[in-house]
């Protein structure tokens, strides 16, 4: 049985056991229309921050995390905000953080929707002392609320739709993070609940126009009822992790026969290498809060 953890209002879950398979997967060309409204989402801004020099410490399990380099890494992520740029976002650099090595990963210090931000309680303790340079930069923008405890959150699992923010319940956040997300950023949260896996964002992400690409083992579940779902073939299921601006999607270089569904789907493609950010763990949404 699959379960489907849906959040409603702030503080109150709900599990509901439902069959396997209970939806079937719909891809562009069948034309389905889905009940989300389908329009692209185009931010103006983008938060990044460089890698700093403790980056090769970075909390990862890749099997090649040990020939991490930091100045591929810092090419990389220089590429990637002129990439950001060209796309006519403008990129807010918060000053790089020489005592974090996963601190390049904003993504995981703040989530913003609705003209409001909420500053994340990360699950590990390194962690913590990340979000201060976020969390000040932000603040010139909009309000911004910390998360407390015993809430975690890391926005790496926090998918954001039109009108609407799907979020996983894993390793890194837990309910008490995704009741206070919904509290004050005062959006519908659906929740994905998968403690083996790190976050959401690897396995699924939000393309535009209705459409999300997702691995196999989530495409099926309830949380993604309504979208076209694009999923990644077994061996390119790090291509899940997209970064949309308007019509143009960010993909991880290297993942053809994805690249080639997301173009099929109406989308134009900017092929990056970031073969060092995935050597921590990391893709592309992990390196910028965009909105």
């Amino acid at each position: 049985m699959k379960y489907f953890s849906v959040l409603y209002k702030s503080t109150i879950l709900i599990e509901q056991k439902l069959p396997a398979n209970p939806f079937k997967v719909i891809h562009p060309r069948n034309h389905y229309t889905p009940r989300t409204q389908a329009h692209t989402m185009t931010p103006r801004h983008a938060l990044v921050r460089e890698p700093g020099n403790q980056y090769t410490s970075c909390l990862s399990e890749h099997p090649l995390h040990h020939t991490v380099s930091l100045k591929g890494a810092r090419e990389q992520h220089k590429k990637y905000r002129e990439t950001l740029a060209e796309l006519g976002l403008e990129v807010i650099m918060v000053p790089r953080d020489d005592k974090h090595p996963d601190s390049c990963f904003v993504e995981d210090n703040a989530v913003v929707e609705n003209g409001k931000a909420l500053i994340c309680r990360m699950a590990k303790e390194s962690r913590r002392g990340e979000q201060p340079g976020v969390a000040v930069t932000l603040e010139e923008y909009m309000p911004i609320k910390w998360a407390e405890a015993p809430a975690t959150i890391e926005g790496g699992d926090v998918v954001h739709a039109e009108g609407k923010l799907i979020s996983g319940i894993s390793d890194r956040t837990n309910y008490e993070g995704v009741a206070q997300l919904q509290e004050w950023l005062e959006v519908p949260v659906a929740t994905i609940f998968d403690p083996t896996i790190m976050h959401l964002k690897s396995y699924v992400t939000y393309l535009g126009k209705g459409i999300m690409i997702a691995t196999e083992k989530y495409a099926n579940h309830p949380a993604l009822e309504g979208y076209n779902i694009l999923i990644t073939p077994a061996e390119e299921g790090y291509a899940a992790d997209t970064l949309s601006v308007g019509d143009t999607v960010l993909m991880a270089e290297g993942y053809t026969t994805a690249q080639t569904m997301v173009k099929e789907a109406g989308f134009d493609v900017i092929s990056l290498n970031v073969s060092e950010i995935q050597k921590c763990d990391g893709a592309l949404t992990c390196l910028s809060v965009l909105w």
